[in-house]
């Protein structure tokens, strides 16, 4: 093996089978087929592929086939003049020959000649374009990303027919070689951010990278946190509007969520639908999505204050309706709300993993039969139950901060329960001061309500109309402010 490496780090001899010798060496798996046959003269030729991603009947018909109807062609050169393919490459050594092979890419070897033809046949089994899963929408674009890096290019070179987009590939991985593209708009984008994300990824050293998450992790100034510090999306055209806005974007091949940079907290709150539909529905959309994370949050803590330090916070009637639930429940109000949500998170994972008719079974059962027979057999209250299913609801209106919710949730449970609603003050004031002090990429995370930029309400949690929003957002701090030029409305009405 050491002789093979040895060999493989020289260039090409002229002697075919000293040259398959050299990349077999590197390649010993099974699969990494050669595929012998002579040209009309009879001069022996060989093509190295990887079965499986290779297009065969590509390499038979556009390669082997006007090889063996010719005479042996003479150069490198003179061999490409006889091939049918667009894509066409030199390799010079059996390393680079063997890269290029694990590609997807054959390696076509002529006796006499030296070096190898690379032939872009790559074939790689991916699924279709369709709507990603966790983001459907009812108006607007149902693209989403694949797992195949050069669609994903393909989908947003699509919507951005500039020549400043810029898709910077590296390969990240030691076993792997994962393709990582860094994308971004020159002259919008500012250059320093750009820098800094091709210098976290280009110091990655791992062995492999199955998935996005891994690149995410890397490009987190606080990878440890409890919050997001990468922006994921898996539709192009919202990839598209952030590298409009001056973020820069990664795609990782393999993986069908794509990273964007800087992230803010605000960018959870919103919704792809939101540009489809009128400033005031969107503003109230997410002006609900805020209410709907402030309940999830809140309201199991509250309730546990309630029945155990401050009873004046729920109205008499409400009160009295309460206490006749919860008379003859053996739990306290603490332990039962941190039993439940542990209840409900088990539903949840078991749903997201069993199949999918078998997991529609498991949420009747889960709601309905264990729910009403823990409340018959006294467990359990009333109360409780609808509160964590109301929480619970409400935590996957952002769908991207569910995790988070559901750690944060029962953090404020612990600290209902020990202190009441100290507790829930104290930890609100340490998540506060927490995410306040959170900067990543020149962006904070609560950005623009802290530091408070005025002209960026415009598209956070509020939603001005086309007009209003002429200007990128302040915080990119982008080279190119302008992003939208027009006349006046009245001219525009008369057209």
């Amino acid at each position: 093996m050491l002789l093979g490496v040895k060999q493989a780090e020289k260039t090409f001899g002229t002697a075919l089978r000293q040259n398959v010798a050299a990349i077999k060496a590197i390649l010993p798996a099974e699969d990494v087929l050669c595929y012998a046959f002579r040209t009309a003269d009879g001069a022996a030729c060989a093509a190295v592929y990887a079965d499986g991603i290779t297009d065969k009947e590509l390499l038979g018909a556009l390669a082997a086939k006007p090889l063996s109807l010719a005479a042996a062609p003479k150069t490198r050169e003179e061999a490409k003049k006889l091939l049918y393919f667009p894509e066409l490459r030199d390799a010079d050594s059996a390393e680079d020959a063997a890269a290029e092979i694990l590609a997807g890419n054959p390696a076509l070897l002529i006796d006499g000649i030296a070096g190898a033809i690379v032939l872009g046949t790559k074939k790689i089994a991916v699924r279709a374009v369709a709507e990603p899963q966790t983001a459907i929408t009812v108006k607007g674009p149902r693209e989403g990303f694949i797992e195949d890096i050069k669609t994903n290019m393909g989908l947003v070179r699509r919507r951005l027919k500039t020549p400043a987009l810029r898709l910077d590939t590296v390969e990240v991985g030691k076993y792997s070689k994962t393709n990582v593209s860094v994308v971004y708009l020159a002259g919008i984008t500012r250059e320093k951010i750009v820098r800094e994300v091709k210098a976290r990824i280009g110091a990655v050293q791992i062995d492999g990278v199955p998935d996005s998450s891994y690149i995410a992790q890397f490009l987190a100034k606080k990878p440890y946190s409890l919050f997001k510090q990468v922006g994921t999306t898996e539709k192009p055209d919202i990839f598209c509007a952030k590298l409009l806005e001056g973020r820069v974007g990664v795609l990782v091949d393999g993986s069908p969520i794509a990273l964007t940079l800087p992230y803010m907290l605000a960018e959870d709150f919103q919704s792809a639908q939101d540009y489809f539909v009128s400033p005031y529905r969107a503003t109230l959309s997410r002006l609900l999505r805020l209410a709907a994370v402030l309940i999830a949050l809140f309201l199991p803590a509250f309730y546990v204050a309630a029945q155990l330090f401050k009873l004046q916070l729920l109205p008499f009637a409400l009160l009295m309706t309460i206490s006749g639930g919860i008379q003859g429940i053996p739990l306290s109000p603490s332990l039962e709300l941190f039993f439940l949500l542990a209840v409900l998170e088990i539903l949840i994972e078991a749903s997201i993993r069993m199949p999918k008719y078998v997991a529609l079974a498991l949420s009747v059962i889960g709601a309905l039969v264990l729910g009403d027979t823990a409340v018959k057999a006294g467990l359990v209250s009333s109360p409780a139950i609808i509160i964590v299913a109301l929480s619970g609801i409400a935590a996957y209106t952002v769908p991207d901060l569910t995790g988070t919710l559901s750690v944060v949730r029962l953090a404020y449970v612990v600290a209902a329960g020990s202190i009441g609603t100290y507790g829930i003050l104290l930890l609100t004031a340490l998540i506060l001061y927490y995410l306040l002090s959170s900067d990543g990429y020149g962006a904070p995370l609560l950005a623009p309500f802290s530091p408070l930029i005025r002209r960026d309400w415009k598209d956070s949690l509020l939603k001005a109309d086309i007009y209003a929003l002429r200007s990128r957002p302040a915080v990119l701090r982008g080279k190119n402010k302008t992003r939208l030029k027009i006349r006046n409305r009245e001219e525009d009405a008369h057209g």
